[in-house]
């Protein structure tokens, strides 16, 4: 597995994973200290680490789009306080059904057609409820035969709920830890970080792929970042996507009027360190693209992230049109992955 340890050299500060011997069973990959070491790298040193890392392991100019449509909206019993869908907070989010499966398969097809290689599902439930398995499955068999990769979010799930989905052909499960497990209580108390992580156990054991990332620029220190990563860093294995959010305030929210947005260039950073201890994970731009430059995001692909949410929503927050991605991409370089 490539880490920093194998890199080569910048500067004389210690970026390495943790010391503990990685043949022991439950060695760890990094520690909160080496990560933040990385943070602390001059920012065109720590670039350059990330960048290898990322020519290494990927092509540098192809990029997976994946498209993200919310297929149940409003009414989750959470109460996370970025989320708009939450029942506790006033957002004009209204609670909806299930969509029907040919809808879904009509946005499916548009996602196709303009360009997608993967099809991402959300639902605003706290967890999956049995009554609605079938139906998923169904949905998830359909969209895997018209030829897209299929990923779903649904809340906690059981061991045999996560059996069937996988048998359906879903490939991707998203379950983000949101933030380091110390600040996690500033975000939502309807759940704990461990229920997060036993969902992505769920998930593993049933053989499907993680997407599991986070939220940045909800208050958290720098050392929180970094132990975001290192939960994630240090899940066997890691996840296989990584959506790194910027925080998107949303009225009515508790963090509805946060004002302070995190500085670019410390996004970027958490990019580059994200691909530095994941070498081989997608690192997804996701929410808070749109108020991002051109500029700011190809220094983010140069530091490593190969992914976008393609499309004009992300859940209920605006997204970068299509064209303005498709013509971002060209001005780059940039190719569509659809692996």
């Amino acid at each position: 597995m490539t880490d920093a340890a194998t890199l080569p050299p910048t500067t004389d500060s210690c970026c390495g994973p943790a010391p503990e011997a990685k043949g022991e069973a439950n060695a760890r990959r990094w520690s909160r200290e080496g990560i933040l070491a990385l943070f602390e790298l001059p920012f065109m040193d720590l670039l350059a680490k990330a960048h290898e890392v990322h020519r290494r392991n990927f092509d540098p100019n192809r990029i997976q789009l994946s498209t993200l449509l919310n297929i149940k909206t409003g009414g989750c019993a959470e109460n996370c306080k970025y989320c708009s869908q939450s029942a506790e907070f006033s957002t004009g989010v209204k609670a909806s059904k299930l969509m029907l499966k040919q809808e879904i398969l009509d946005k499916a097809q548009v996602a196709k057609d303009a360009g997608a290689g993967r099809f991402c599902m959300g639902a605003a439930w706290r967890e999956l409820k049995d009554r609605d398995l079938d139906a998923l499955c169904d949905i998830v068999s359909d969209v895997k035969g018209m030829g897209l990769q299929t990923c779903m979010t649904l809340g906690m799930l059981t061991p045999t709920q996560a059996a069937r989905l996988k048998e359906a052909g879903l490939d991707y499960y998203n379950h983000n830890l949101d933030t380091s497990p110390e600040y996690y209580e500033e975000v939502v108390t309807t759940r704990s970080f461990q229920d997060r992580l036993d969902t992505l156990a769920t998930v593993r054991a049933a053989g499907m792929n993680v997407c599991s990332g986070g939220i940045i620029g909800m208050g958290e220190s720098r050392s929180d970042r970094a132990g975001l990563l290192e939960a994630l860093a240090n899940l066997e294995p890691y996840p296989e996507s990584v959506p790194i959010n910027m925080l998107v305030p949303i009225a009515g929210t508790p963090f509805g009027n946060q004002k302070a947005q995190l500085d670019v260039l410390e996004w970027v950073r958490t990019i580059a360190v994200a691909r530095i201890c994941m070498p081989k994970a997608r690192v997804r731009l996701s929410a808070g693209r749109s108020g991002l430059s051109d500029e700011a995001q190809a220094l983010a692909f140069f530091a490593g992230a190969n992914s976008i949410f393609y499309g004009d929503r992300l859940l209920t927050t605006e997204n970068p049109e299509e064209n303005k991605d498709l013509a971002l991409m060209e001005k780059l370089g940039m190719k569509a992955d659809r692996q």
